[in-house]
């Protein structure tokens, strides 16, 4: 009996030390796991995230390139694509998605899902992570993925929980949704949900249906894995989950699930990459404008702003509408011209092709000259430190290379030297567009393609400008002499003697039709582009007033103070040109070039904010009288195919007219400019609140169109123009003018050539100043 007494007592003794170590595991287990967490949260495990770095997380953000009409043209960004969005511009789709997939009771805690945490621990994670969106944007914010180690992990975990729970007192739960939106990397350059958005659908996220919002919810299980460029059928599969998900959850009913889970994804795919996009050759100018902005303007704090880390805003003039016109215009015509270029240049028709007027040691000189100034020369040369016969014998190896063509890029295998040369033949064009009452630069494009060819020629390419340099002479001339539209000269040959204003020979002007006699109104003389009569306004004025008219209008190029600049020798940019063209326009106010309203931080506190810059340079009269000259080039002159109506020609221009039945009945003034041996084609063109200039031409001048009919400015550079224009004429909400250039209360010089009554004393005046004019 005693022994069974000691018996039980043994065993209630030894299950009461069980009892007793059972709480001292487990309460010690508790206070191990308190003590982790108060370690955690002093740092002791890893630097953790105070008050301000919670209230400031340190994200990368892009910069951002706004239009005029509120559309993002591009970004500037190195690893991270990221514009952050507000939550109210969340759909209601996407968040409810978000919520159904990865945390349905986020709404119920304050970071930590203590009902989901007990389900994972009981069943070892074999029902699913207990993560919930806190802490998933904790660990995006601030620790990434943690090792694989389990120590470190259950350490990380730890300073999850911490942070997430921090997170929910320092912001609302809308708040927490937009940042793990806006955190999350989607791959493919889309960074964040903004990105993704764009990049996958072409929308702005508040524009995503259901079934888009689903795809983007599916992917933060995995972006790597479920791409929906490289894996679309497990993307899809997944995106049916998150629509389970939504149905389960009674966010959409059972119809709904069922009817989007047979529907495709229905991407459009639209990256956003320096080289995509619209307004690239815009977007490179403005980081350079940027960089110098940047070294002009530090911080508060002395540092430097980073342009693709600091989420700047940049506000520009551009307007995305008149951008797309811009570009489509010069899609569809350059490829027509382009087209008629080959035509002429097949080896048959031209054995130099695609040069004219050079012989082979000639064009051998030109494509060494041209191979000293690649890219591969540069890199070889001062990268890979070749000498100078290693790189030339590299441009004979044949190398695997995507080359461009306007029916697509090719994959091919080719020696550099031969693509250098297949490049030589293509055709380019530069064309910017601009407000001359404010100054603001609505469209820029300068170039065919951004990717292969990178040169400028808006603002970097300069080229002879040719007749549309003869309005500056005009205008020097009807400001010096008060000349009328209505007077006329003789239009035959005037010889210019030597050492008269510095040219060393004698110049004599000729027509290029060869056509002599009788008079000519100067009306007429600009419309048709009569050298004559502007070689005999530049004996009379000078050339060097004429210099300074040009400079006063905007022209930044030295040029030398000859008379043969009357015929358009100088070699000009678009930029320059428009910029003085829009002053005839803004009734003799030169307005700069107006490219960014304002920048701004990533929290919208104002950085800079444009000043205008203009100044007086014409009297209204003068500028107006100009303006009307060059209303006679589109009234009758080699602009006058703007008014035709027509859709096609049965003529020479069938090639590159078709198509184009502008039909414009407005008033327009404008004028072509068309270079020794059709190298260059130009045209200039105004409507009251709009000026836009066009250059088309080869890279080398030697590359050119054998004859004036498809060389031309009118054939060349004005269907761009057309197209551009009726574009925009179509778009009431863009207000381009269709009315008549205004003009001055008051106007001395008479403009009506039907009724011209010259003025007796005026015309005597004049006579005697201008050998040859005659009034009629």
């Amino acid at each position: 009996m005693a022994k069974k007494a000691a018996s039980k007592k043994q065993e209630t003794n030894d299950f009461s030390k069980y009892i007793r170590w059972f709480w001292i595991v487990f309460l010690g287990g508790i206070l191990s796991i308190g003590l982790i967490f108060l370690l955690a949260s002093w740092g002791v495990f890893g630097e953790m995230p105070d008050h301000t770095v919670l209230e400031n997380p340190k994200t990368n953000l892009a910069t951002e390139i706004i239009s005029s009409d509120g559309k993002t043209l591009g970004k500037f960004y190195f690893d991270d694509n990221r514009t952050p969005v507000d939550y109210s511009e969340l759909p209601k789709n996407l968040v409810d998605a978000l919520i159904a997939t990865e945390d349905a009771r986020f709404y119920d805690h304050s970071g930590i899902d203590a009902r989901g945490t007990l389900r994972a621990a009981i069943k070892l994670g074999s029902g699913g992570g207990a993560s919930t969106i806190s802490q998933q944007l904790a660990k995006q914010l601030f620790h990434g993925e943690g090792s694989k180690n389990i120590i470190e992990r259950v350490l990380q975990k730890a300073k999850e929980w911490i942070i997430a729970t921090r997170l929910e007192r320092q912001y609302t739960k809308e708040e927490i949704i937009a940042q793990y939106f806006n955190i999350y990397d989607f791959g493919n350059n889309a960074d964040g949900i903004r990105s993704a958005s764009r990049i996958y659908f072409g929308k702005e996220p508040q524009d995503l249906n259901l079934k888009e919002s689903a795809m983007l919810v599916g992917m933060f299980k995995n972006s790597s894995l479920y791409n929906p460029r490289r894996n679309p059928v497990g993307v899809k599969n997944r995106r049916n989950v998150v629509l389970a998900q939504m149905n389960k959850y009674e966010f959409i009913d059972e119809t709904v699930k069922d009817s989007l889970q047979k529907t495709e994804l229905d991407l459009d795919y639209t990256p956003e990459t320096h080289n995509a996009g619209i307004a690239t050759y815009f977007r490179e100018y403005l980081r350079d404008f940027m960089k110098q902005w940047i070294k002009d303007n530090p911080k508060p704090d002395g540092e430097k702003w980073s342009l693709y880390n600091d989420g700047l805003k940049i506000y520009t003039t551009i307007d995305s509408r008149m951008q797309q016109y811009a570009e489509d215009a010069v899609q569809k015509h350059m490829p027509r011209l382009q087209a008629e270029f080959d035509h002429q240049n097949t080896p048959d028709r031209n054995p130099t092709a695609p040069f004219l007027e050079l012989d082979l040691d000639e064009i051998d000189a030109l494509m060494k000259r041209s191979m000293r100034q690649s890219e591969r020369w540069r890199h070889m040369k001062y990268d890979l430190k070749k000498s100078d016969k290693e790189i030339i014998e590299s441009f004979d190896k044949p190398t695997q290379m995507e080359v461009f063509s306007w029916k697509g890029e090719i994959d091919t295998i080719m020696k550099p030297i031969d693509s250098m040369r297949y490049y030589k033949s293509f055709l380019h064009t530069g064309m910017m567009s601009m407000d001359p009452q404010t100054g603001h630069v609505k469209a820029w494009v300068g170039g065919v393609n951004y990717k292969h060819f990178q040169y400028d020629h808006v603002k970097q390419g300069k080229r002879q400008v040719g007749s549309t340099f003869k309005p500056f002479v005009y205008a020097t001339a009807i400001d010096q002499l008060h000349l009328s539209p209505c007077d006329t000269l003789p239009n035959t040959q005037i010889t210019i003697e030597a050492n008269k204003y510095g040219n060393p020979e004698p110049w004599t002007a000729k027509n290029s039709d060869g056509k002599y006699g009788g008079f000519k109104t100067l009306k007429n003389a600009l419309a048709n582009s009569t050298n004559t009569i502007t070689a005999r306004l530049m004996d009379k004025v000078g050339p060097q007033p004429v210099i300074d008219m040009a400079k006063n209008l905007g022209v930044e190029e030295d040029i030398l103070p000859v008379p043969a600049i009357a015929l358009g020798t100088p070699d000009l940019s678009v930029y320059e040109m428009v910029a003085a063209y829009s002053t005839f326009a803004n009734k003799g106010v030169y307005n700069k070039p107006v490219l960014v309203t304002r920048i701004e931080d990533k929290n919208g506190t104002v950085l800079f904010q444009f000043t205008p810059e203009s100044k007086d340079v014409l009297s209204e009269e003068v500028a107006y009288v100009t303006v009307n000259l060059m209303e006679g080039v589109t009234q009758g002159g080699s602009g006058t195919r703007l008014r035709h109506t027509w859709a096609g020609n049965t003529q020479v221009y069938k090639e590159i007219i078709t198509g184009y039945p502008y039909g414009f009945d407005n008033p327009i003034a404008g004028k072509t400019g068309t270079t020794q041996n059709q190298s260059d084609g130009w045209f200039m063109g105004m409507v009251p609140n709009l000026v836009t200039g066009v250059w088309v031409g080869a890279e080398d001048r030697a590359a050119h169109f054998r004859t004036i009919t498809y060389g031309q400015g009118a054939s060349m550079a004005l269907p761009i123009w057309g197209l551009y224009m009726k574009s925009c004429y179509e778009n009431p909400e863009l207000g381009i003018s269709k009315g008549n250039f205004e003009k001055p209360n008051e106007l001395s010089i008479q403009v009506d050539c039907d009724n011209y009554q010259p003025d007796e004393g005026a015309s005597q005046s004049i006579d005697e100043d201008l050998d040859g004019v005659i009034n009629f």
